[in-house]
């Protein structure tokens, strides 16, 4: 039998997206709702307990009752939400932070999407706080902007208004320094304290350009760029979506630019380093929307169900890399 899925949510920003990967899908069953059916509880619970993994695209509360409502000890969930990222019984799921992880995801009953922004900091400061590169206490800084996407309905809303769309061109927030996805960065890299997370968004749809500046000449220790470099290639060197950009391409790369991966579930990483002022700029660019969100949801829902890892993640006709 075909296994039956129930996104709870589907009409929602990553709701959506993940249907449109999933169109066409001749391997998979759908449990779908009317609007109406959608709003009541009873319809709702009924098929959560009905399906063989429910995907919820929700609000944080929303997903918390969702997950209240699975009654059935064979229904399997994967949160697409923020409410369950740093809990322990939740296994996370992000394929490539470690080798054990895509096996972790598939034998999971509770699987937990990750946020946009950490995607790209656990993929670039993990590998090299295991190797010791970096200490656990490093004083870590992030910044990155993601299209406005990444500010839920509301802010599409905002910027996609017909008769008053919003105008401007960037907006930085966080400034309380209390955004939610912090504590997931600092849990998952395995850093000891939380970092410094400045996040914003640009006047365009979707992608993220994340930095994390580094200070190398305060390690205590020689580390270069070449370093940082070759601890990265070699964790994601058989990764099928994160793509280390080779040093001999990085002399002519000037820019970062946040769409070039969209509507792909691959990310480029980036050392940019200058070894005469021992310093180092570590980056990551990827689709909010893909890796950041439905690409990463179907790549976990293909490792839950026993199907192929790569189906139905790119929406792009052509990706490019850079």
């Amino acid at each position: 039998m075909k296994p039956k899925i129930f996104i709870d949510g589907e009409a929602g920003t990553t709701g959506l997206q993940i249907k449109t990967r999933l169109e066409g899908r001749a391997d998979l069953d759908f449990i779908r709702l009317s609007d109406a059916d959608r709003k009541d509880s009873g319809k709702r619970a009924e098929a959560l307990n009905q399906c063989d993994l429910a995907i919820l695209c929700l609000p944080d509360d929303a997903a918390r009752e969702a997950v209240a409502l699975v009654r059935h000890p064979r229904v399997r969930v994967l949160d697409a939400s923020s409410a369950h990222r740093v809990k322990p019984e939740w296994v996370y799921g992000l394929a490539e932070m470690s080798a054990e992880q895509p096996r972790r995801i598939a034998e999971a009953r509770w699987v937990t999407n990750p946020g946009c922004y950490p995607t790209g900091v656990i993929l670039l400061l993990r590998p090299l706080l295991q190797r010791g590169l970096l200490a656990q206490d490093y004083p870590v800084s992030v910044q990155a902007v993601s299209g406005y996407t990444g500010g839920g309905k509301s802010l599409i809303e905002a910027f996609e208004s017909k008769s008053n769309p919003k105008q401007t061109p960037y907006t930085a927030y966080g400034l309380k320094l209390e955004h939610k996805h912090v504590e997931e960065m600092r849990v998952h890299s395995g850093l000891g304290h939380r970092p410094i997370f400045t996040p914003s968004y640009g006047r365009y749809r979707q992608g993220i350009v994340l930095q994390i500046p580094l200070q190398l000449w305060t390690l205590g220790k020689p580390v270069t760029g070449g370093d940082l470099h070759a601890a990265l290639a070699a964790y994601y060197r058989d990764s099928t979506y994160v793509r280390v950009v080779p040093k001999q391409e990085l002399d002519a790369v000037d820019t970062l630019e946040p769409e070039i991966l969209n509507g792909s579930n691959n990310v480029n990483l980036y050392v940019f380093a200058n070894d005469k002022y021992r310093q180092a700029v570590l980056a990551a660019v990827y689709d909010n929307l893909g890796k950041g969100a439905s690409g990463a949801a179907v790549q976990n829902m293909n490792l839950m169900l026993g199907l192929s890892e790569t189906g139905n993640l790119d929406l792009s006709k052509k990706v490019a890399h850079r």
